[in-house]
């Protein structure tokens, strides 16, 4: 089910303060560019945070898969830059040939290595992609490589399953990526490290939360009076963080609403998803 799916008089942009999303993977297969187009025609807000892995360069240097639907993920967040809201671009890894234009503005986005957003509460935040956080990345870049082309066969091998999974008339979702991350010691370690790395160099900062993408693992949370919050991805889930005009966060879970078999025809509202 798509936001266009829906009847008009039941489709109302919703207003927010800020969004937050990140790994994305633009030029890829597992790029959910239909998703995010939903995703954005019900979210309007003044501040647009794109943290990493936007354009997957990586994947575009072996073969390059760019949609009609990825053009249009494209041309949207460059008209709301121009009508007035603030797109800021923090590059990622896999994007990090545009590193080198950090302090400059494209079309009305700035690009920056890292950004501090503050809340409006007052609450200052780090945004950062995460990468430099990673070992495995900063260390082992031909392992890193590796996995990205594993990854990328998790999701060919998931689509091609989902479709089974329908035909069959198996009801849900389930992502094999997911599962691998939930399931595999070493994969969960990972995570947990990432965390407690990018949470150490937040408290340096002196920073009331850091905001990040990298490990495609959504998350928000406090820990020892920091708050922690990862917005997923767009390619196997489909989530992002937002902030509402009192200062308060919430992740929201739109890979779940669009493939709930059933969903409700209302469409989800940030608050019933969490918020901190």
């Amino acid at each position: 089910m798509n936001v266009s799916d829906l009847p008009a008089d039941e489709f109302a942009p919703q207003r927010v303060r800020a969004l937050f999303l990140s790994d994305i993977h633009l030029g890829t297969r597992g790029c959910q560019a239909d998703a995010l187009l939903d995703f954005l025609r019900h979210y309007e807000s003044d501040y647009l945070y794109l943290i990493g892995d936007i354009i997957d360069f990586w994947s575009m240097s072996r073969s390059i898969h760019w949609t009609p639907a990825q053009n249009t993920v494209v041309q949207k967040v460059l008209r709301r830059a121009r009508k007035g809201t603030q797109v800021v671009f923090v590059p990622g890894n896999h994007d990090e040939a545009l590193r080198e234009y950090a302090g400059t503005v494209f079309g009305d986005i700035a690009v920056h290595l890292d950004h501090i957003h503050v809340a409006a509460d007052g609450k200052r935040y780090w945004l950062v992609h995460g990468d430099d956080f990673d070992q495995v990345t900063r260390h082992h870049r031909w392992v890193a490589l590796l996995g990205d082309v594993a990854y990328n066969a998790l999701v060919r091998i998931n689509a091609w399953m989902s479709r089974v999974r329908r035909r069959l008339g198996i009801a849900g979702y389930w992502s094999l990526a997911g599962y691998a991350k939930r399931k595999v010691k070493s994969a969960v370690s990972f995570i947990y490290d990432f965390e407690d790395s990018v949470m150490h160099e937040a408290r340096s900062r002196g920073v009331d939360g850091v905001i990040c993408g990298h490990i495609h693992a959504v998350a928000q949370r406090t820990i020892d009076g920091v708050v922690y919050m990862n917005c997923g991805d767009w390619v196997d889930s489909c989530t992002a963080i937002v902030e509402h005009a009192d200062g308060r966060f919430a992740i929201i879970d739109w890979g779940q609403f669009l493939r709930t078999p059933g969903a409700r025809m209302t469409l989800p509202v940030a608050e019933e998803v969490m918020s901190h």
